[in-house]
């Protein structure tokens, strides 16, 4: 059985319309179901889905918005990170006493699907808080349902900064989005240029070719690299940005190779293996890393049968590095649930955002989103990828998660080989997190 079928899915259509205010329809239904005595007690709740003097107690909803859990990666980490953090929850006594249940959402990474199973997920199955979504292209045309619906989202895969712009520019409509990781869009692309600043010389990267996929969620970095790119060391070569269906990089790495670049630096997602492809087994002239989303996968370098190897990659957290007290911890009980298989990015995240919900919830003493709003800007919380603080409402980018050494920080590793022939995620960059003598190796035929 696959991990989402273990959870409450996919249901019907979603209830048109409305805002979700106290008990929602199925609440009412089920604390009513006693009959008229029910009924005449339904003004008298104490917390919603709970009637004063009764012992039935509704738990606290998690609607998890997942991009095809069964297939997916990123949205299957979603879906598992999440649940790890319900059943500690659970262990522990719940959130403000009550157990907490877990509610999946199929958004089949579509913008349409995510918002029809965001209506269900807060209509239907009366979720307290959201968290997932993944991909920006689903999450901004989302954020209008947030505005409308008033339920505390947090954000966990997308990285645009759309979100936190509409948070700061117009607060009281879309102060119920938070997100906790990643890094926004400029934060990501400070985090290339620390990289590059910080290692480039290091590694024999004087000069760099910029390529990145025409996606919604480049557009932010594209924008910060050709600010902040030219005022380094670096020598950029060639800027790049390709077409979405991109599935032969022949002639761009041509240009690469033509500009004399040490390095493609690349920011992808939804074309890295066939960007990666095209490098490792031609044995392109130039070393390869940035920001790519499949090579964060644990399992990346036996799924394409170790074309990955050499290549730089970027991630929130890896499962070989301690980024706080609370990282390893995670990494073994993911593995004890999951046949030994590690974590990508968004499984870190879903298991913070759920525990970021419950320490605000416990602090503020309410599950109430509009009451939910302070306890989640004063957040100080120590997560898997950081020491987790929000920006706030007057920030540029309101409401994200605060990128830096002392808070959230990534981590740049490079795909290597060990003595026993698996591939390794040996993480280089930041010194302090990067394992005893690991050091960037070149690519045996440059």
């Amino acid at each position: 059985m696959d991990d989402a079928d273990r959870e409450r899915g996919d249901g019907g259509p979603a209830s048109a319309g409305g805002r979700r205010r106290g008990l929602d329809r199925r609440r009412l239904l089920k604390t009513t179901a006693g009959g008229a005595a029910g009924l005449s007690m339904a003004g008298c709740l104490g917390t919603a889905g709970s009637i004063v003097g009764s012992d039935d107690v509704e738990p606290v909803t998690i609607g998890v918005l997942a991009p095809d859990p069964g297939s997916d990666s990123t949205g299957r980490a979603i879906v598992r990170g999440a649940r790890i953090a319900v059943d500690e929850l659970n262990n522990s006594g719940g959130i403000l006493g009550r157990d907490v249940e877990l509610v999946v959402g199929d958004t089949n990474a579509s913008p349409l699907e995510a918002r029809r199973q965001y209506q269900r997920l807060i209509l239907e199955e009366g979720a307290d808080v959201t968290v997932g979504v993944s991909t920006s292209e689903a999450l901004v045309p989302l954020l209008e349902d947030i505005a409308e619906q008033e339920t505390v989202h947090l954000t966990v895969g997308s990285a645009t900064t759309t979100a936190s712009q509409k948070v700061t520019d117009s607060y009281d409509d879309y102060k119920y989005h938070f997100r906790p990781g990643p890094v926004n869009g400029t934060n990501l692309a400070q985090a290339q240029i620390d990289f590059l600043t910080e290692m480039g010389g290091d590694i024999g990267w004087d000069s760099i070719a910029v390529l990145a996929e025409d996606y919604a969620w480049t557009e932010g970095l594209w924008r910060f690299y050709q600010s902040q790119l030219p005022e380094t060391d670096i020598d950029v070569e060639l800027w790049r940005r390709y077409p979405p269906a991109t599935d032969d990089f022949s002639d761009i790495y041509t240009e690469v190779e033509e500009a004399n670049a040490d390095a493609a630096f690349i920011s992808t997602a939804h074309t890295g293996t066939a960007a990666l492809k095209d490098w490792r087994p031609e044995e392109r002239d130039f070393a390869f890393g940035g920001i790519h989303v499949p090579m964060q996968s644990p399992s990346y370098y036996e799924l394409t049968d170790g074309a990955c190897e050499y290549a730089i990659g970027y991630a929130s957290a890896t499962p070989t590095a301690s980024l706080t007290s609370e990282t390893q911890d995670f990494v073994s009980k993911y593995q004890a649930e999951n046949n030994g298989n590690s974590p990508v990015y968004t499984g870190y995240i879903a298991f913070d955002a759920v525990k970021v919900f419950a320490d605000a919830a416990d602090r503020g003493d309410t599950l109430d989103s509009e009451e939910l709003i302070d306890p989640l800007e004063a957040t100080n919380f120590t997560g898997t990828t950081g020491i987790i603080e929000f920006h706030g409402p007057e920030h540029e980018h309101a409401h994200d998660v605060i990128y830096g050494k002392e808070n959230v920080h990534p981590v740049y590793f490079q795909w290597q080989e060990n003595d026993d022939g698996d591939g390794v995620q040996e993480v280089i960059w930041p010194e302090e997190h990067a394992a005893d003598d690991a050091e960037y190796v070149t690519p045996d035929w440059l």
